[in-house]
């Protein structure tokens, strides 16, 4: 009896769930906060806010720094002129404020020492800035008309009010996004822990495979597995390098064991099928790889294992050749244990859709389509073949027939996993 999508959904997981320990507990890499190797990392261990944030009491506006208490009598019919103050811009140190006076100052800049508000320069009459002076140059002259109170903290930004100093800014086991870098950056920090990536050495077989750079004969392809799969892991928060084998057993072995030791774990694409030239099952097979057939469809062949390699035991999944096949393969029994490590949600986002037209699927089998959403929400889904990446290509679902159901009506509903986002 073929297994289940199910049961082998579990076999990937205990096969992983080593790797994901030693991970979980390995020594974090250190990353300097302006590395591009940041993005998307997983903290391994809380980051807390080194300053207060904002380090100092500042303005929000470009205006005038003044006390409330010295515009508490101002209104339309009772104007009220200042003397002007020293200006202070982004970058200055917080000067001194006078009574009676209103000190210029820009968005971000230190709030004068005294002063407790800020008027909006638009507020001010005139509406603009006279002629300002900063430290060191002569003393300001003239004065600022306003027509209208201050309240004490208005357009004031207060020291700490956005994160305290010693609060925790990203948990452990968080995702680094670009605001979240950001924020690390503004409370100091030059470097970040992370976890240590899931390292993945991906093989393509085939003799089939020709090179990029070559125009293709009768009977070569060009490999689109590589690249896909490559992508997927990565996105996933793998490090992948790639390698790629004919079809001879030898040739296979002889690359996966020349970088083994540098890998948490094998994938390979094609050769596990039940033709005559299966060279990763051939290969793999006396290695310690275990190969069955699914009740799906496409991604029926599967294989895993533990293999003997460089004198280490290394994980290995095999996923079959068709590059539709080995896609979904990828999304339905490896990304999610990978996403999970990288602090991403598991699973893809799920819904309950209703079908835009008629399916037919082979009842002994749990079919994965790909399709498209429809104008008027229903789902239109593609031809089942497991060659077809034109379709994959323009897919933003993967839509779930299971095992037992041989038709659906139109406007029947299906569960659908979201892959456009």
């Amino acid at each position: 009896m073929r297994r289940s999508v199910e049961e082998h959904r579990d076999e990937v997981r205990a096969l992983l769930a080593p790797v994901v320990e030693r991970l979980l507990g390995a020594v974090p890499e250190r990353i300097g906060i302006d590395s591009p190797e940041l993005l998307g990392r997983v903290t391994a261990e809380a980051v807390h806010a080194r300053t207060p944030l904002p380090p100092f009491d500042n303005s929000q506006m470009d205006g005038f720094a003044v006390r409330a208490a010295d515009l508490a009598a101002a209104g339309p019919e009772h104007r009220v002129a200042l003397r002007l103050g020293w200006a202070t811009a982004a970058g200055d140190p917080p000067g001194a404020h006078a009574a009676g006076t209103a000190s210029p100052i820009m968005t971000g800049a230190a709030m004068p020492t005294g002063a407790d508000a800020v008027v909006p320069v638009e507020h001010a009459l005139p509406p603009r800035f006279p002629s300002l002076s900063r430290s060191g140059d002569a003393a300001p002259e003239g004065t600022v008309t306003f027509a209208a109170p201050a309240s004490v903290g208005r357009f004031v930004r207060r020291a700490g009010e956005d994160v305290p100093q010693g609060a925790e800014l990203v948990p452990a086991g968080t995702r680094l996004t670009p605001a979240r870098i950001g924020l690390i950056a503004f409370s100091g920090a030059a470097t970040v822990a992370v976890r240590p990536r899931p390292r993945v050495l991906l093989c393509s077989t085939g003799d089939e495979l020709a090179p990029r750079e070559l125009a293709l004969t009768p009977g070569r392809i060009h490999d689109a597995n590589s690249p896909m799969l490559a992508a997927a892991l990565r996105e996933a928060g793998a490090a992948v390098r790639t390698v790629r084998s004919g079809d001879s057993a030898a040739q296979l072995r002889s690359a996966l064991e020349s970088e083994a030791d540098a890998c948490d774990l094998i994938v390979t694409s094609g050769g596990i099928s039940a033709g005559a030239f299966e060279v990763v099952r051939d290969a793999l097979a006396p290695l310690g790889a275990a190969f069955t057939a699914l009740a799906m469809q496409p991604g029926g062949p599967q294989g895993l294992g533990r293999l003997a390699l460089a004198g280490r035991s290394v994980p290995v999944i095999c996923f079959p050749g068709n590059p539709v096949s080995a896609f979904i393969s990828a999304e339905v029994f490896l990304l999610p244990t990978l996403r999970g490590l990288a602090g991403m949600p598991e699973e893809r986002p799920r819904e309950q859709r209703d079908l835009a037209h008629s399916v037919e699927s082979p009842a002994d089998k749990h079919q994965v389509r790909r399709g498209r959403i429809e104008a008027d929400g229903r789902v239109s889904l593609s031809a089942p073949g497991s060659h077809l990446l034109g379709d994959l290509a323009e897919a933003e679902l993967l839509a779930h027939l299971p095992r037992g159901i041989a038709a659906l009506p139109e406007n029947a509903p299906v569960e659908i996993w979201r892959i456009d986002g």
